[in-house]
């Protein structure tokens, strides 16, 4: 039995992350025969998690290995991707669309968990009224920026707004009230398992991903598993040490870590932009992810200021880059969030100091690439955490039904 439920949930993630799929193609994939194949199939047919169609323009003798689709209009989680600046609640569907998506301003106005949970659960619940009749929702998961505990989704460390041990996760659930538990994870943790399944790492089982949110996240994967640490707490690049003497103030008490000397306040203070909230000088006045790809367009242009910040920041990116490529021998470094826009203005300094500072051996084979799901990385990691017990086993997962 638990082979079988084990097989259930294999072909379900197979069609989930690959979309429509013939029996043929899934036998091959799991090693199995096709009658086999046929049972799984009719298994999750009957649950209707999936749905079987013959192929698109079939034509002449024979009969055509019938194709296996994700009822994603049907079967959706609620996704929850909590920002700085921002905050995103979307209903995607089995497979991974987006189907639906809400969203809402955060003011950097310190601990703010009440305000937070209000707001999400005002998008959350839009999103459960106006869904199609006859959705089934099998699982709440919530990126945020910051550390989190693993399994009761607690906040042990959010410094940009001081968020110390606060009770995320539980105090989602209960606003949410759908009778779901609700999976939260590391803004970058996700983002990289995302990369990883559906974007700019697929392929790349030895990956880090780096993510732009005001300051910087990582997630590292080695042998296509997420590199944890000891308490769910590791990858947390933004604080390793680049600059230790005369660096930059960091959140976290200490000086010249990675973040602090490439973001967003760095960027701004180099470029001559800090203080000028309010004034729209070319940018200055914008903050967040605005005054982030301001200043890489302003450097495109040809600005002094902006030219002169962009690579100085993309130098200390560039040492930080060298630093994890030497220790972990990635296959690609991705590059989302704020840092997208960075990556594009300063990628030849960031190229140069990975030259002149990772060894040969290391980096002879690394890619840098920019975030194949864009500005959804994180959002579409939340959402896998959401689908994470359907996929574990698919005939006896929690659901609710509007």
């Amino acid at each position: 039995m638990q082979k079988s439920r084990s097989s259930l949930g294999t072909l379900l993630h197979h069609v989930h992350v690959s979309g429509p799929l013939s029996r043929a193609e899934l036998a091959a994939r799991m090693g199995v025969n096709r009658s086999t194949i046929l049972a799984l199939t009719s298994d999750l047919a009957g649950a209707g998690l999936v749905r079987e169609e013959r192929p698109v323009g079939t034509l002449g003798a024979g009969r055509p290995s019938l194709v296996v689709r994700p009822e994603s209009e049907r079967i959706c989680v609620l996704a929850f991707d909590i920002a700085v600046d921002r905050l995103t609640a979307a209903r995607v569907g089995l497979g991974g669309p987006v189907l639906d998506r809400r969203e809402a301003a955060r003011p950097r106005a310190g601990v703010d968990l009440e305000t937070v949970i209000g707001k999400l659960a005002v998008l959350g619940r839009e999103l459960v009224d106006t869904a199609p009749p006859g959705t089934t929702w099998v699982g709440i998961g919530a990126s945020y920026c910051g550390m989190i505990r693993p399994g009761d989704g607690m906040v042990r460390y959010g410094p940009e707004l001081g968020w110390v041990d606060q009770a995320f996760g539980a105090e989602l659930e209960r606003a949410l009230g759908m009778g779901l538990p609700v999976a939260v994870g590391n803004e970058a943790h996700l983002g990289a398992m995302a990369e990883y399944a559906r974007g700019a790492g697929a392929g790349f089982p030895n990956l880090i991903y780096l993510h732009g949110d005001v300051g910087v996240g990582g997630g590292i994967l080695v042998g296509g598993e997420l590199l944890g640490g000891e308490g769910g707490y590791g990858c947390e690049v933004g604080h390793m040490l680049v600059n230790p003497f005369g660096g930059r103030p960091c959140l976290c008490g200490s000086r010249g870590c990675l973040e602090a000397e490439t973001g967003e306040y760095a960027l701004l203070a180099e470029a001559g932009r800090t203080g000028l909230v309010g004034r729209d000088a070319g940018g200055a006045g914008l903050i967040g992810r605005d005054a982030v790809r301001a200043v890489a367009e302003d450097a495109a242009g040809g600005d002094p200021a902006a030219v002169r910040a962009v690579a100085t920041i993309g130098d200390w990116l560039g040492i930080g880059v060298a630093n994890l490529i030497n220790l972990f021998n990635p296959g690609v470094v991705i590059f989302g969030g704020m840092l997208r826009d960075l990556y594009g203005a300063a990628a030849p300094q960031i190229a140069a100091r990975i030259a002149q500072h990772a060894m040969p051996v290391s980096r002879e084979r690394v890619e840098l690439r920019l975030s194949g799901l864009a500005d959804d990385t994180t959002l579409i990691g939340a959402a896998e955490l959401g689908f994470a017990a359907l996929l574990a086993d698919p005939l006896a997962f929690p659901c609710s039904r509007t």
